[in-house]
């Protein structure tokens, strides 16, 4: 049936080369009829017919090809989610699940391609010996994404945090969401997307917030030289014992820091739950502001006094001789 359908369509293809040909004969010159016999030659039905049978194989093996390498992709995808859910179930760990399952991902596609390759009549066993022979170049040019692949082994190994585990690395600060096998993807508090490459990751240093429990609080409260530090401190210990999310052990410490130029500072240093760090951070500031103010604890703050010096006894403006009478009655 095919070989019928292929004969008819030879058939109709050479009759109207052939009176295509007859019309261009009329209005050209003699000199190109070579290459009108030649048209002519090429659009006959046996060659039509041969040249249609010579390259069905050809378009047969190209989709057969295609089909491999998308099926396939869908395959590695399935094959990945699978991997990546049975090893996070036996290590409890998502980063060595996520690590692994694109590791497999990525081998399960180099197969397909392979195979794909194959299909199309490309020798495979030669373009492995190729990629073999290549392997030195492209791994001088790969350094950078060789470095990253090996600080992500490093990474699996000691494993210094977690997913969903807030951390600062590279200078960036992030919840973890997941470790490919060159980046680390990382979200920002206020919802960015951070990629991060392994290698940076591992070249500098890593602070975990999130890897114990606990965290102490750090406090700078300034208070003026005329306040009276007992009363400041007791006010400080009382906005601790009012909130339940401070802990009682260890004890939270309220001591006199520092002199500075213009204010006593007193460090406050209450200790919390890991989770409730920031919270408590911002709730203690504004009730000790409050606090400060309602007792009469005075927060100094940076001023500037402005003297005109007038040896021509001009006229100041009053607006600006009103204002300087002003702040020197305060």
């Amino acid at each position: 049936m095919a070989n019928e359908v292929v004969a008819t369509a030879a058939d109709k293809a050479s009759n109207a080369a052939e009176k295509t040909a007859e019309a261009v004969t009329q209005i050209t010159p003699p000199n190109i009829g070579e290459q009108i016999d030649a048209a002519k030659h090429f659009f006959e039905k046996d060659n039509l017919v041969h040249l249609i049978n010579a390259a069905i194989p050809y378009i047969t093996n190209f989709i057969l090809a295609l089909v491999i390498f998308f099926i396939g992709k869908y395959i590695a995808n399935i094959i990945e989610s699978l991997v990546t859910r049975l090893v996070g179930k036996s290590s409890k760990d998502d980063i060595l699940s996520s690590f692994v399952g694109s590791i497999v991902k990525f081998g399960v596609l180099l197969f397909v391609a392979i195979a794909a390759l194959s299909q199309l009549g490309i020798n495979t066993s030669s373009l492995v010996a190729l990629v073999g022979a290549a392997g030195l170049a492209i791994g001088l040019s790969l350094q950078n994404s060789l470095q990253n692949f090996a600080a992500g082994v490093m990474i699996l190994i000691f494993k210094p945090f977690k997913k969903d585990q807030t951390i600062e690395a590279a200078g960036v600060t992030g919840i973890v969401q997941r470790m490919g096998i060159l980046m680390l993807e990382m979200r920002t508090p206020d919802n960015r997307q951070i990629l991060i490459p392994n290698g940076k990751v591992m070249s500098d240093n890593i602070i975990n917030y999130d890897n114990n429990h606990t965290r102490r609080i750090d406090l700078v409260l300034d208070i003026s030289y005329n306040a009276d530090i007992r009363t400041a401190k007791r006010i400080i210990k009382e906005c601790f014992d009012a909130d339940s999310r401070i802990l009682k052990h260890p004890e939270p410490t309220i001591v006199v820091g520092n002199w500075a130029a213009s204010s006593i500072q007193i460090w406050a240093r209450p200790w919390t739950r890991t989770e409730d760090a920031w919270p408590v951070r911002w709730d203690l500031l504004e009730k000790i502001k409050y606090a400060f103010d309602e007792n009469g604890i005075e927060i100094p703050f940076n001023q500037m006094d402005i003297r005109i010096y007038n040896p021509d006894g001009a006229t100041v403006p009053e607006e600006l001789n009103a204002s300087s009478q002003a702040s020197a009655q305060k």
